[in-house]
């Protein structure tokens, strides 16, 4: 019986899983347009028809009814635009070249609005690429744009008819998605209390600054989801309650990242004490209960929070009172706002059961999401403005697509090949914002081509009649959403054996096997010269612009902490601004620092040094996050100017002026000597972590110093 149910679980997880979803789509999609083929015998209108599909659901944006409805039609003028202009300009080469580079350059620009309006036009470019595969197939220029637009209008139906039968699906799957990360964050931050010890060699901090960037893109993309959902007055109480977990994981993620101690200070000394497990244990729990309220989502079971957690925290306090006695009594001051810290994080987890979650108190909550959308056509031309400069990355790689596809029409044009197009449709799909992305890609597609070129040609003999390759066409661009965001290389392998076969119904699919192959060579060339030439990222290194943004945010989450403690504990969208901010900025840091070169920097001890101080500055954060984690109003003056003093020490932090610091630090001691604040239970918590914030700021600027110098 237990057997069976667990085979139930697993196959709704499958099948509920959004990544099976969009292939549920592209199956029924392409059965149709097969059906047709084969029953009116008309295999020449397949391709474009299957091309339109396949751009229709590379550029499939999730939103509310309304939303979509207005993204599909944005979506279809921008390709009729896109496969219109193609066919009219194609007879005339230079009009069509100059035509090709002002617009891709000018669709890709249109990202400054935002990640939406950038894969709208990706989609676009990918529609004007897949009109020069198909011409020469119609008699009249306008038929293969009928074609294209109606494969793209045949998905989008079934993408609307999917969203009437399940309009809070794409949510749930992001907020799954969400606690499947923030139960990675938590399993790798337990690492640090691993009680067989770290190794400062091994970068424990590193690890977690990455996946703590994870955590907070996947954050933002749920956010995203969510606040689509609520624009309106009518907003379902499914979208409400999913905006309740959103909100849940905002303020696990804020204590779990939270750092009350030196933890690799606290491993030399204690790697031999039984609290060392004790916290590592409860925090690994904390992780699986994260990742059953995701299979909660995923089977629409309620969630039951398990009842070992009361007896853990029981025996951790215990524990941590056997040793009191006979350890330092900061650290194990420490070690109690920590074990706080993580009840809290307890009590976050019990409260998505059901029927809490179900109850909340709707008025007593700021539900208001921060709004990021066009504000206007000033808010337009501003987004734009700030892109026209090569220190944009968004200009670089618009810039560089442009002139690779440009280059690349040249190249078919001179020697005319009479495939050739698929060079600018590799370049497209390899030429990636940055170097690093660029080069990795490019490795995949080759592998993939190759391979599934390999597999291809027997299956085109194999499969020989129309049936049988319409099936193969079908199954195979299933695979290939299944894989494209998991595994680059495979899902390259099953559109290039969809390629194969969607030109096996014209008599060429032995032909083109070679062609595509150094079309694919040519097409990652180009991309890989692109970026390597024109603009090179190391050219470009906005690392003292990143990380002055990093301290400029981490600066605001402190005054935003700050004035909670002054005006008392609320969750306002002020704060949530602040902290989401500083998280972004931490991410986009991790993001500068691990996708650069080595040519980016003069040396390896610079490379080096950039490593700590990404490390450093998640500390510094985590740091901040403890006070914003256990805020509260507080009344004693004294303590307020304390952490006024560190908030105007971090704003002018200056490394020749000492005298704010020991100034600060004397403050402190003669609080930690006062007996007039016994009563105040937030004194220990706020001299334990502006010592902590204080020190790290020191060894911030150790690092900084040789990096924004050399």
């Amino acid at each position: 019986m237990n057997t069976r149910s667990e085979k139930t679980k697993r196959w709704q997880h499958y099948i509920l899983n959004r990544l099976w979803q969009e292939p549920v789509r592209i199956f029924v999609a392409m059965s149709c347009v097969a059906l047709f083929a084969w029953r009116n015998n008309t295999v020449v209108w397949t391709i474009p028809l299957i091309l339109g599909i396949v751009a229709a659901a590379l550029t499939d944006l999730d939103d509310r009814l309304t939303g979509r409805l207005k993204n599909i039609v944005i979506t279809l003028v921008c390709f009729a635009i896109a496969t219109t202009s193609v066919e009219l300009l194609f007879p005339h080469p230079v009009l069509f070249i100059v035509g090709l580079g002002l617009s891709s350059w000018a669709f890709i620009m249109l990202g400054a609005l935002g990640q939406r309006y950038a894969t709208i036009a990706f989609g676009a470019i990918l529609m004007a690429i897949y009109t020069m595969l198909g011409i020469g197939l119609f008699p009249q220029w306008y038929i293969q744009p009928l074609f294209l637009l109606t494969g793209a209008a045949v998905y989008y139906v079934f993408t609307l008819l999917n969203h009437l039968i399940f309009p809070v699906r794409p949510v749930e799957a992001q907020l799954i998605n969400t606690y499947t990360s923030l139960a990675s964050y938590l399993e790798t931050k337990a690492i640090l209390f691993d009680p067989d010890g770290i190794s400062h060699a091994e970068r424990p901090l590193y690890k977690i600054s990455l996946v703590n960037s994870q955590l907070v893109q996947q954050l933002n993309i749920v956010k995203t989801a969510i606040q689509s959902r609520l624009r309106g007055d009518r907003a379902s109480s499914a979208s409400r309650r999913a905006l309740l977990y959103y909100f849940v994981a905002q303020e696990i993620h804020e204590r779990a990242n939270s750092s009350h101690i030196d933890h690799l200070r606290l491993q030399d000394h204690w790697h031999f004490n039984e609290l060392m497990f004790r916290f590592e244990r409860l925090i690994r729990q904390q992780a699986t209960a994260c990742r059953d309220i995701a299979n909660s989502l995923q089977t629409k079971q309620d969630y039951q929070h398990s009842c070992r957690f009361e007896r853990a925290f029981t025996n951790a306090e215990a524990a941590l009172e056997r040793v009191s006695p006979f350890a330092e009594k900061e650290t194990c001051e420490r070690l109690r706002w920590l074990l706080k810290n993580l009840k809290a994080i307890d009590q976050q987890l019990a409260s998505v059961a059901s029927e809490q979650l179900s109850t909340t108190d709707w008025q007593n909550i700021d539900t208001e999401l921060s709004f990021e959308g066009l504000q206007g056509w000033q808010d337009i031309k501003s987004r734009f403005k700030s892109h026209l400069s090569p220190k944009s990355s968004l200009f670089r790689h618009a810039t560089r697509v442009s002139i690779v596809l440009c280059f690349g029409y040249f190249i078919i044009q001179s020697i005319d090949l009479q495939r050739g197009y698929w060079i600018l449709l590799t370049s497209l799909f390899v030429c990636q914002p940055n170097y690093s992305a660029t080069k990795r890609r490019l490795a995949l597609r080759v592998i993939g081509t190759l391979a599934g070129i390999l597999i291809g040609l027997p299956l085109l003999w194999l499969l020989p009649s129309l049936p049988g390759k319409l099936v193969a066409i079908v199954i195979f661009s299933v695979l290939f959403f299944l894989f494209r965001q998991v595994q680059y290389a495979q899902a390259t392998l099953f559109i290039t054996l969809v390629a194969l076969f969607c030109f096996n119904l014209l008599g060429e699919g032995f032909n083109v096997a070679l062609p595509r192959i150094i079309d694919t060579l040519l097409g990652c060339g180009l991309a890989w010269l692109a970026v390597s030439f024109i603009f090179p990222d190391w050219h470009y290194r906005q690392f003292s612009t990143v990380l002055d943004k990093a301290s400029t945010a981490n600066l605001r989450y402190l005054k935003a902490v700050v004035q909670q403690y002054q005006e008392g504990k609320d969750n306002r969208v002020a704060y949530r601004i602040a902290r989401r901010d500083a998280h972004n900025a931490d991410a986009e840091l991790a993001s500068v620092i691990t996708l650069a070169e080595n040519k980016s920097w003069p040396s390896f001890n610079a490379k080096e040094a950039s490593f700590s101080l990404l490390c450093t500055n998640h500390s510094l954060l985590s740091y901040i996050a403890a006070l914003g984690a256990h805020r509260q109003r507080i009344s004693h003056p004294q303590l307020l100017n304390v952490l006024y003093a560190l908030v105007e020490y971090v704003e002018n932090d200056d490394p020749t002026n000492n005298q704010k610091l020991y100034q600060a630090l004397e403050t402190l001691h003669t609080l930690t000597d006062s007996n007039e604040m016994d009563d105040e239970p937030q004194k220990a918590l706020i001299i334990q972590q502006v010592l902590l914030i204080v020190h790290t700021l020191g060894e911030m600027q150790k690092f900084k110093e040789p990096l924004l110098t050399a």
